[in-house]
This record gives C-alpha cells, structure tokens and sequence, in this order.
C-alpha cells in the first residue's frame, strides 16, 4: 500500500488499510465549510469509517459487503451525530472500495468514483467503477466554468449539483445514510481466476483517466515491476506538467489471492 498527501503540510484525506483477508481504500470528501458543520474533519471520517471496516470484515466475514459497509458507515454516523450536522450536505463524505477473500472467492465492491481493478489470469482485466457522480458532474461542467467563481450563481449550480447526492438518479457516497451501501457497484469471482488486484482512490487513478498515461493492463505491469509508489510517482509528475491540481493519491496492490492464508 501506498498513500501521499496532495501536498506537503495538507492533512491526506484517504485511508487505505488490510487485515489478512481483505483490503479497505477509503477517499474522503471535503467541501469548504464543512469545519462549521463537523468539527472532526474528513481525514477523521474516512480513517473512522476504514477502521470500523477493517473490524468488521474479520469479525463477521460471511456477510454482504454492502450490509458490512451500511453497518460501518452508521456506527460512524452516531460517533459523532451528537456533536456535529451529519446531515447537512457539506458534512464530511467518502468514496469506498473493498476487497474481500474468503472461501476460494474474491467479492469485491465499489461506491463512489474510487477504483477496483481484478487482473484475471488469461483475460484483459476487469475495471469496477462507479460512473455515476462523474456523469452528472459532466452535466454541469460548462455551466459552472462560466461562471464567476465565488459568485451566488456559482454558488447555486454548486448546491445543484450535490444536490444529487445519495438521492434516487443521482450518485452515491458513504457519509451519514447508511442505506447508501445498498447503491454500491458489488461482484464476485473465483480467486484462482485472478493473478492479483488494486484499488486505487481518484487522484491515483487518474494516470488513466484524467491524463492517459497508461492503460490498465500497463498500470498493472508497472505495478508488478516497481509497485504503486511508481503509479503515483507518475501521476504526480503530470500534475506538475499540466498544471493540474494535486489529489490524495494512495494505492492498495494484493497478489498471491489464492493461496491458503486467505
């Protein structure tokens, strides 16, 4: 596993963690505003809701990872439900990717833009993602880079956009409904079908999506040969020659899914 911070001295708001049959990648969600609203943080929220997952998974590890996740993400909830508007819509928020080994089979799941990629043995790898909020942000793209940043009516299209948060047509996000994990990308498949599998948070990810850089099959190669601090290493130097802001970036590459520690 590999994370980095966005930038030196800013707080990394990704959690990435394992226990011995499973792998956890959480990326947290932030909205400036949102101290007056949670006075934990996002950094808290994803680290929180990692760790209940990661206790979770060894504890009961014959359940649906969707209800796993709705558990984690209301145990979460009322840690801080108390003190903080868990409801208001700038209250911290993650995407969610896990990886679980159990019983000759790899479940996997995925909600929100993060990314789980299974290299099966003899095939292209399989890309689990979860399309949804990206589509929708695509739809008000143009409109909000018209518009005068700081502005009421940027402002306006901004509430618009979230909006369709955790809503029915829209997209979804671990923050405080737990009924979220029940919109989550799932599946499963033979670990003997698979040579290995990362989960990758969007500021990794992005050495596909936002700059191209490789493919999945290289991305897997790559990681084979020098391990995901390279993956990042590239991503990082496309952000410094386009210009492009920095995102956490971390990275959890497993191999050996069949043999018999799982």
């Amino acid at each position: 596993m590999t994370t980095a911070a966005a930038r030196a001295g800013r707080i990394n708001e990704d959690f990435t963690g394992a226990v011995p049959t499973a792998a956890v990648l959480i990326d947290g969600a932030g909205i400036p505003g949102a101290e007056s609203i949670c006075r934990h943080g996002v950094a808290w929220y994803a680290t929180r809701l990692g760790g209940r997952l990661l206790g979770l998974l060894s504890l009961v590890p014959d359940r649906r990872l969707s209800a796993l996740l709705a558990e984690a993400i209301e145990q979460v909830t009322d840690d801080h439900r108390k003190t903080c508007d868990v409801a208001d819509p700038i209250s911290p928020s993650a995407t969610v990717a896990i990886l679980r080994v159990a019983g000759g089979h790899v479940d996997h799941l995925v909600l929100g833009d993060s990314v789980l990629v299974l290299d099966r043995a003899g095939d292209t790898p399989l890309v689990v993602t979860d399309p949804r909020e990206v589509a929708i942000s695509r739809s008000y793209r143009s409109a909000i880079a018209a518009t005068a940043a700081g502005s009421d009516e940027y402002h306006r299209l901004l509430r618009e956009l979230r909006a369709h948060r955790n809503q029915p047509g829209g997209f979804w996000v671990a923050k405080d409904d737990p009924h979220a994990a029940e919109q989550a990308i799932t599946g499963s498949c033979g670990a003997a079908e698979l040579t290995g599998a990362v989960l990758l948070s969007n500021g990794a990810s992005r050495i596909v999506g936002r700059f191209a850089l490789a493919d999945w099959p290289e991305v897997l190669t790559v990681l084979a040969s020098s391990g995901p601090a390279e993956i990042i290493r590239r991503v990082r130097q496309a952000e410094a020659r386009h210009a492009a802001a920095t995102d956490d970036a971390s990275i959890a590459y497993c191999t050996d899914l069949g043999v018999s520690r799982w």
